[in-house]
């Protein structure tokens, strides 16, 4: 190993000490590069005051104030001493206040908290005699805490880089480290991914000057250039993945698949009830047109939820089946492949049957192979995979298993790319012997600037319109303090259910002991909590609605007296999940609790009504999702958003944009506004990003630039073996253990 990887590969504990390495890691940061990667959010400018008006109790808040007075003195009531010190903004006063045995020890807290002298003070706050107060704070004084008088005013000048914290390590410590890091580092200890003529191409500082301009700036002007530099960096490196995967596909080879004029395709077209959309039959043309030549057909199908992608997807599959070939389908969830394989059998009926009675003339088989089924039924599901009986298979992240052997896998369909890594994706496309066509589904909308990031290697395929009979869905919020607005829908549902229809309750956590959501309370939301330790933007939550607590509220609540109740969770061993979700089809349990397990797939043309727990919590495109599974027949659907979201916070222009528009391209806008990029272009899925800097809307000049600035680089150097730190910075963009993308539920 090199120095340079070496040094940043080194564990902080070694670095920075046991006691704040465990608080570094607890954000997610283990080595040195770990920590020099984790920028600023943002840089207080020199005698900039928090405004202490807006400061709320019980928040975690880190404040720039200046001292007004401190004084010692002891305590008549339980003996020792109290320190009582002011600080103001200039118009509004915080106390600090500090307990001790003796008031010696007290002594160097006074000498530091000078009148006039400015600090940034961290601590909950509570209040005190009506007025607001930090209790033993945590604090750094400003140009005090330096090592001499010179470094002292040189310090004091400076902008002050507040990073993102936590109520174990406050910013300033957070910084301390970070110095402690940086300080030693030389050039050469830092390789760097942007190639030398890049970087003077677009007037670009080096690595190593851009990791101490961020963290240690002497003006404005240099925390501005190292960011410019490193959001050019991480386009660049995205591109370049992207540049290398396009170059690898060009020299790839696949068997042509041009289907059979009378095969299960044309008797598949001739059974179907309905007719194509106009949209499914141009993307149909144009997916048919791919799996003819010998060159891997790659594309993204992106399509509101209901646009009838599986049918597109379906009619590939059966021209790779008549073609001699297999075809597999790929889902996130247990509970979506047991969907598809019903789906499936359902649209195919005795095409899917082959070697049972009542079967098609020519049939194929539909098999589903899942990491829970028995060992007996896995057995002969990898049977008629190896044997080429079964043309079309369904399942999980079980496919991906060394066991499974294809006879000739010639199509492999995603479903909800954003759910896998691209590592997971490509394991399953390059496991045969010439690589398989590859189909990638989405219901979230990419927009152009995403579907140029990460979707780069594929051609997009839009499908816009709808097929006809679907009434449509009305969206509201419901505010969760609210009693009568709860109750009534409450009565909603029963009135739904007493119509024969459906009803699905969504929580974001399975049981009230869960520390965590099972399936996603949004990281954009857990992200302004982040803010919120080092700014005071956030308060402290409430817990999450639970799906066993709901269930058994529900059972006691007297609008839904006798109404049977079901469960749905990631938790339940597979047989429960299928038994759960038949009982909620066929009406036995018409109100079915669950998480969002149910998000994508799950299509039971009866259920018309939908309430979201802890709505506030979701992802903007997961509301999207979650919405889509109502409606879905004939009869008009209905979405209640129950939500305790303050006015003007993004969790509550998640939820009004939900109940204001079904475009889904214009949720998915506002969705990428709102949240983290990481999570909207899949390059994160367990709450820390690969893309720190980047925003795909606002950046999307640097993008190109850097597009076009990767192609060069991989078209003269298409192995990368002239630019190791690319390469080495394009394997950890795409570290398949830092993308836990597989939700194993």
């Amino acid at each position: 190993m090199t120095a340079g990887p070496a040094r940043l590969a080194q564990p902080l504990d070694r670095l920075v000490g046991a006691k704040t390495a465990a608080a570094l890691g607890r954000l997610g940061l283990r080595t040195a590069g770990d920590l020099l990667r984790h920028y600023p959010r943002r840089y207080s400018e020199p005698g900039r005051m928090t405004d202490l008006r807006l400061l709320r109790v019980g928040e975690h808040v880190t404040v720039m104030a200046q001292v007004k007075q401190a004084t010692v003195r002891p305590m008549r009531s339980r003996g020792g001493a109290v320190l009582e010190a002011v600080v103001t903004d200039g118009t509004h006063d915080l106390s600090l206040t500090f307990f001790a045995k003796h008031p010696n020890r007290l002594r160097h807290h006074e000498a530091k908290l000078r009148p006039g002298r400015v600090g940034l003070f961290t601590g909950d706050v509570g209040r005190y005699r009506g007025t607001p107060q930090l209790v033993h704070p945590d604090y750094t004084i400003i140009g005090v805490d330096a090592d001499d008088e010179e470094a002292a005013l040189v310090e004091a000048s400076r902008p002050i880089p507040l990073y993102p914290a936590s109520a174990a390590i406050p910013s300033w410590r957070i910084q301390a480290a970070v110095r402690t890091v940086l300080d030693p580092l030389r050039p050469e200890d830092v390789p760097d991914p942007l190639p030398e003529e890049v970087r003077e191409r677009r007037g670009l500082v080096d690595l190593h000057t851009a990791l101490r301009l961020v963290h240690a700036p002497y003006t404005d002007d240099d925390h501005r250039r190292a960011r410019r530099r490193l959001v050019y960096e991480e386009a660049f490196v995205l591109q370049a993945a992207l540049a290398r995967r396009r170059a690898e596909a060009a020299e790839a080879r696949a068997v042509a698949r041009p289907g059979a004029p009378d095969g299960l395709l044309a008797a598949f077209d001739a059974r179907l009830p309905f007719a194509l959309t106009p949209g499914q039959r141009e993307v149909g043309e144009q997916v048919a047109a791919d799996l003819a030549r010998p060159r891997p057909m790659q594309r993204l199908l992106q399509g509101e939820v209901g646009s009838g992608k599986t049918v597109v997807a379906l009619r590939a599959m059966l021209q790779v089946v008549d073609s001699g070939g297999q075809a597999a389908l790929l889902a996130p969830t247990e509970v979506l492949a047991a969907q598809h394989l019903r789906t499936l059998r359902d649209l195919l009926g005795p095409l899917a049957e082959e070697g049972m009675l009542g079967a098609a003339e020519r049939a194929t088989r539909v098999v589903l192979l899942t990491g829970s089924q028995t060992a007996a039924q896995r057995r002969e599901a990898l049977l008629d995979v190896a044997s080429g009986r079964a043309g079309i298979v369904v399942g999980t992240h079980a496919l991906l298993g060394e066991q499974v052997q294809f006879a000739d896998l010639g199509l492999v369909v995603v479903d909800e790319q954003h759910r896998f890594g691209v590592e997971q994706r490509d394991e399953l496309r390059h496991r045969a012997g010439p690589t398989p066509h590859l189909l990638v589904m989405t219901a979230t909308p990419i927009p152009r600037t995403v579907a140029m990031t990460v979707f780069g290697d594929l051609e997009v395929s839009t499908l816009t319109d709808l097929p006809g009979g679907r009434a449509g869905v009305t969206t509201h919020v419901v505010p969760a303090d609210n009693a009568a607005w709860v109750a009534r829908a409450w009565q909603r549902v029963r009135e739904e259910v007493d119509a024969g229809r459906r009803a699905y309750v969504v929580c974001p956590r399975i049981s009230a002991d869960d520390a965590d959501a099972d399936a996603g309370a949004d990281d954009a939301d857990l992200l302004a909590e982040d803010e919120g330790l080092l700014f005071g933007a956030a308060a402290p939550r409430r817990p999450l609605r639970a799906v066993l607590e709901v269930a058994e509220e529900l059972a006691r609540t007297p609008a839904l007296a006798g109404v049977g109740i079901g469960v749905l969770h990631g938790r339940l061993p597979a047989a429960e999940k299928d038994a759960a979700m038949a009982a909620f089809a066929r009406g036995e349990t018409p109100v079915l609790v669950a998480t969002t397990v149910i998000e994508v797939g799950v299509d039971v043309p009866e259920a018309t009504v939908m309430v979201v727990l802890d709505a506030d919590r979701f992802g903007l495109s997961q509301l999207h999702q979650l919405r889509g599974r109502v409606g879905r027949g004939t009869q008009p659907g209905l979405c209640l958003l129950v939500s305790s979201a303050p006015e003007g916070t993004d969790a509550a222009t998640r939820v009004a944009t939900l109940a204001e528009t079904t475009d889904g391209f214009r949720i998915a806008a506002v969705d990428l506004e709102l949240r983290r990029e990481g999570d909207v272009l899949g390059a994160s899925q367990s709450g820390r990003s690969s893309l720190r800097l980047l925003r795909v809307v606002r950046d999307a000049d640097v993008i190109a630039e850097a597009r076009e600035d990767a192609a060069g680089v991989v078209a003269g150097d298409p192995s990368l073996a002239g630019h190791p730190a690319l390469a080495a910075a394009i394997d950890e963009f795409l570290d398949p253990q830092r993308e836990e993308f597989l939700e194993r539920a």
